[in-house]
């Protein structure tokens, strides 16, 4: 593969080209990895940066409804957009459905949209391992929004937070014990929540449960990153479109704070950092996946089950294997 070849073509925008490398930096094979560090690593020096916008909320709320919404009010602002939709993949056969694409009819026919569907493969939070490479690549081909949306609700999902500059928790409109099913983790994370459907019949239960959110949020503890009166719920709805032009108003004025206060840039450099430390675990854990490594697994949790050994022996014992074997 011409690495230099399709570096230019992702800078010039080919949506072909951008789809081919998303697909190279998804391959789990070594000469692939090789060959992406590669791209990457040229697509680096034009400093392209796009607003990442991470978005989550449970399974019916209308995620894809209201992406294809807002991303369609996007471009009539005249903006790019990239979307990558993140699918649950079987732990049973490793397949995902990959019907974002689908679902969003009208977007996916825009000039300025790119959509990406893409299987979780069983990362915590759904999200996958190098969605953030995709995102990078989305970056350098002139995107200026990139939404990045997972599956499900959970503490676990708030990986997507590592990677997004703003992050966007959707509710739908319910009473009762609605705030009991949400996780205080992603609400502290979230920089906005949006209660969706807020229209029709549902109108009035969608703003009384904006005002239980928004009261729980006045009693988390203030975030440095945030301005006076952030983070905010509002009401919005992807069917009417109402309340999209005042959510991307809100963003933008959060945007420009952050970045008038030094936060923009220190939380991406801590973002990179964090990253760094993943990938370190992900080799150390693909360590393990060989048949050596696994040998050793099998005959030493056998003396662990047996009692011939406890399991902090055994541990280490398999840790200075694998050294052995890397210096071997």
């Amino acid at each position: 593969m011409d690495i230099q070849n399709l570096a230019g073509r992702i800078l010039n925008g080919e949506r072909r080209a951008l789809a081919r490398a998303i697909t190279l930096v998804e391959s789990g094979r070594g000469d692939h990895r090789a060959q992406a560090a590669d791209l990457l690593e040229a697509l680096k020096p034009a400093g392209r940066q796009a607003l990442r916008i991470g978005l989550s909320g449970t399974p019916g709320v209308g995620k894809s409804t209201f992406i294809e919404a807002f991303g369609m009010h996007l471009i009539g602002r005249g903006l790019r957009v990239a979307v990558l939709a993140v699918d649950p993949s079987s732990a049973r056969s490793g397949g995902s459905i990959l019907g974002d694409k689908t679902r969003m009819e009208s977007l996916s026919r825009e000039r300025n949209a790119f959509i990406r569907p893409s299987p979780s493969q069983a990362q915590m939070g759904g999200v996958a391992r190098r969605t953030r490479e995709a995102v990078a690549l989305c970056e350098a081909a002139g995107f200026d929004v990139v939404l990045i949306e997972t599956v499900g609700v959970g503490q676990s999902e708030t990986v997507v937070a590592e990677m997004s500059d703003l992050f966007l928790l959707l509710i739908a409109p319910a009473g009762g014990d609605e705030l009991q099913g949400v996780k205080r983790g992603i609400m502290e994370i979230a920089d906005l929540i949006l209660v969706n459907k807020a229209d029709g019949a549902l109108k009035d239960t969608a703003m009384r449960t904006c005002a239980d959110y928004a009261g729980a949020l006045r009693l988390l503890r203030k975030r440095p990153q945030d301005p006076e009166g952030f983070p905010k719920a509002l009401t919005v709805s992807a069917v009417t479109e109402d309340g999209l032009e005042k959510a991307w108003g809100e963003m933008q004025s959060l945007t420009d704070w952050r970045r008038e206060n030094g936060h923009w840039e220190a939380r991406r450099s801590d973002q990179a950092r964090h990253w760094f430390e993943e990938e370190v675990r992900l080799r150390l854990l693909a360590a393990l996946d060989t048949p050596e490594a696994r040998a050793a697994l099998t005959a030493l949790g056998a003396d662990v089950a047996e009692g011939e050994m406890t399991p902090s022996q055994a541990a280490e014992r398999m840790l200075t294997r694998l050294g052995a074997a890397k210096t071997g």
